[in-house]
């Protein structure tokens, strides 16, 4: 008997399965035995290297998502700096919704502005169904990210309907979703309307991203955490599930996350992820027990703790990492993304930390 690369058995002679199907990523997501606890970061590909502040310069943020070169670029800057477990696409959640027709853009230092919010069932109706022709140029950076990735798995993702309804509804970010949650309670006719449609774009694009390699999706809903349970369940549930339990039959892990959300994590859970990512307010063995045993956790360093000394860093990894085993598959990573000002080296000092930590652990076990 020899123990192979990725921590199971195998007899001498059998073939051993590779790839990214067999990586530490993969398998934590699929709660099963891992070398070592993997580790990737939201948003790794961003303002914090500054080889990403040198590309972006001169490219708006919706231009560079459509260009290839730049995406596969970009999605690559992280993991050569930091060595992490996985790969996510350089995107936007609102990349999909421009290519439905929705006239929007980024705008540096506020975030999505749509010049036309939605308002009634014909502005809903504005927004059409994709296909990968919408969305080629995402179709052809994951199929040269596959090539130039090997081994490494990467992660395809796209925003809840939730989500992007807010930025549709508001015009662009909200501290208090008030015109969503108008909307949601004074016209749920309309509100569940335009939340099927948005299901339905998200859905296509990540079969989109799935068809064309990724290993792995996730779907962000980053302001669900505004909701009750009681709202959660009745307006936006049935819209995740529909995304989540349309790609059941792709045989790629779903991760479901969001922020704020420590008392959705119950419901969140039923929308069919494999994972659930949990932000840095509660301790993944607190989210284990709400989620259910059936379910691995992603997360959850606060990102603030990376602008503090190593010794405290160091520390609060060692706290997730144990606080993790709980869970029948644990993928570290922050509890949202990387803050501009992080210092990258540091980033690269926690993926080691946490390789080095849990590899002991299971070379113990």
């Amino acid at each position: 008997m020899t123990t192979d690369t990725t921590g199971t058995v195998a007899r001498d002679g059998d073939s051993r399965p590779g790839g990214p199907a067999d990586s530490p990523f993969i398998r934590a997501c699929r709660r099963r035995p891992v070398p070592h606890t993997p580790v990737w970061f939201m948003r790794q590909a961003g303002r914090s290297l500054p080889e990403y502040r040198e590309i972006r310069a001169s490219v708006p943020m919706l231009e560079s998502c459509r260009r290839p070169e730049l995406v596969t670029e970009i999605t690559l800057q992280p993991v050569r700096r930091h060595g992490v477990d996985a790969a996510i696409l350089f995107s936007d959640i609102v990349v999909p919704v421009a290519a439905a027709g929705i006239d929007l853009d980024i705008v540096p230092g506020t975030g999505p502005v749509v010049a036309e919010p939605i308002r009634t069932a014909a502005d809903v109706e504005r927004i059409r169904r994709i296909t990968r022709d919408d969305v080629s140029y995402v179709d052809e950076a994951v199929r040269q990210l596959v090539v130039e990735l090997g081994d490494t798995p990467l992660i395809g993702f796209a925003g809840a309907p939730f989500t992007l309804a807010s930025y549709l509804v508001e015009g662009g970010p909200s501290r208090t979703h008030a015109k969503t949650k108008a909307l949601m309670y004074g016209d749920p006719e309309l509100w569940h309307a335009l939340c099927a449609r948005l299901a339905e774009v998200t859905l296509a694009f990540l079969r989109v991203q799935i068809e064309a390699g990724v290993s792995a999706v996730q779907l962000f809903d980053s302001w669900a955490g505004a909701l009750s349970e009681a709202d959660y369940r009745r307006f936006v549930l049935p819209h995740s599930t529909t995304v989540l339990s349309g790609l059941v039959n792709s045989e790629v892990p779903r991760i479901h996350f969001g922020v704020g959300t420590a008392e959705l994590l119950g419901a969140m859970g039923e929308a069919g992820a494999d994972v659930v990512g949990v932000d840095w307010r509660t301790p993944l063995d607190v989210a284990t027990g709400r989620i259910g045993a059936d379910k691995a956790v992603q997360g959850n360093l606060d990102p603030c703790v990376l602008l503090a000394p190593w010794p405290v860093v160091e520390a609060e990894v060692r706290r997730i990492l144990e606080q993790g085993r709980a869970a029948p598959g644990h993928v570290f990573n922050l509890g949202h993304g990387v803050l501009p000002e992080t210092d990258p080296e540091v980033l690269t000092r926690v993926v080691a930390l946490v390789h080095e930590l849990s590899s002991r652990r299971a070379d113990q076990g």
